[in-house]
């Protein structure tokens, strides 16, 4: 079975060093290929700290991978050696219950669930993700990197990119439209971006205006700083969707307040604690608080697609292995400008 050299931690302390990991050979459906970039997301942080849930260690994380296929299965269509290759955060399903049918395989109710991309397998097992110089993937979750996207900055698009854009998408960012983007950060700032280019005007809501230059650039007509007096007053019943991306613990009650009527919400942050608010914010306007789980592996080739087309691309700070440990800490306290990516030929 062939092996790949990772980057893990051993507890919820996140100090990395370097590893081996197993991987299996392709099946007759599967694609194995050498990962070249893996972003780090703030929900890599979470799990291998088991802020959610009770980690298994050693813990090898990472679900925004990029890599270069170097074996196919012999049943694999539509992937070549040599092909650049995207993998998410999730990598099995059922491929038969309703959800997936319909191709939102991140809720598949089918037996086992859906598969994520490192943790238990369907036997209990542990699995590496993306911090590792191989991965091998069904093909049918297996995504076409455009060659318009710059590789280093196309592996956030598999988490931060769908992540952004469904929501986006479903509740109709557009022309005419007033969006709210609550935070840059590494989700923010490529939300800015989808939300410019499906044709919104855009607003960028931020604790102060360090970022400003940065968020106008990206495609902001607006910005907004909550530090400064005032800031949610104006802000009174302004937007048909907010979209926050923020995954420090906030109040709701004043992001309601600066919906229009029948305006949305969408919290794609994840905090870590449980969050309250008066159901009055919600009713006073018949507004709508709604979440959003990624996307299924069509709508991210849809993304990428997109991105590709529009020249939507994170910014990224490109690392070695050894300064993942540094990384975890700095994007905990925004000090990254606006995502990590891990180069894994430093392994």
């Amino acid at each position: 079975m062939p092996t790949a050299k990772a980057y893990a931690c051993d507890d919820e302390k996140t100090h990395f060093h370097p590893a081996t990991v197993t991987l299996r050979d392709p099946g007759p459906t599967e694609i194995l290929f050498d990962i070249k970039y893996a972003g780090i997301c703030h929900s890599d942080i979470h799990n291998a700290r088991s802020e959610w849930r009770p980690a298994s260690y050693p813990i090898v994380p990472g679900h925004e991978i990029a890599g270069i296929v170097t074996k196919v299965g012999s049943q694999v269509r539509g992937f070549a050696v040599g092909d650049k290759v995207g993998v998410g955060c999730m990598v099995g399903s059922c491929g038969q219950c309703e959800y997936c049918k319909a191709g939102t395989e991140q809720f598949c109710t089918g037996p086992g669930g859906t598969l994520w991309t490192y943790g238990p397998d369907r036997q209990g097992n542990p699995t590496a993700g993306g911090y590792a110089t191989a991965f091998t993937v069904d093909q049918s979750f297996a995504l076409h990197i455009p060659d318009a996207i710059p590789f280093q900055a196309s592996a956030p698009l598999m988490c931060a990119g769908i992540t952004t854009y469904s929501p986006l998408k479903r509740w109709g960012a557009g022309p005419g439209r007033q969006v709210a983007i609550v935070g840059l950060g590494g989700l923010g700032h490529v939300a800015v971006q989808i939300a410019a280019a499906m044709g919104a005007e855009v607003s960028v809501i931020s604790r102060t205006r360090a970022k400003e230059a940065d968020g106008r650039r990206l495609g902001a007509s607006h910005y907004y700083a909550l530090s400064e007096p005032g800031t949610a007053g104006e802000l009174a019943a302004r937007f048909d969707l907010i979209v926050t991306t923020v995954s420090a613990d906030s109040q709701l009650d004043p992001l309601l307040a600066m919906l229009r009527v029948g305006g949305v919400l969408v919290d794609v942050g994840l905090p870590q604690h449980p969050s309250s608010l008066y159901m009055s914010s919600l009713t006073h306007g018949a507004r709508v608080l709604a979440g959003s789980l990624i996307g299924g592996i069509r709508e991210t080739q849809e993304m990428l697609d997109f991105c590709a087309e529009h020249q939507v691309a994170p910014i990224v700070e490109v690392i070695s292995g050894d300064e993942i440990t540094a990384a975890y800490d700095n994007v905990v306290a925004s000090r990254v400008r606006y995502r990590y990516v891990i180069d894994t030929s430093t392994f």
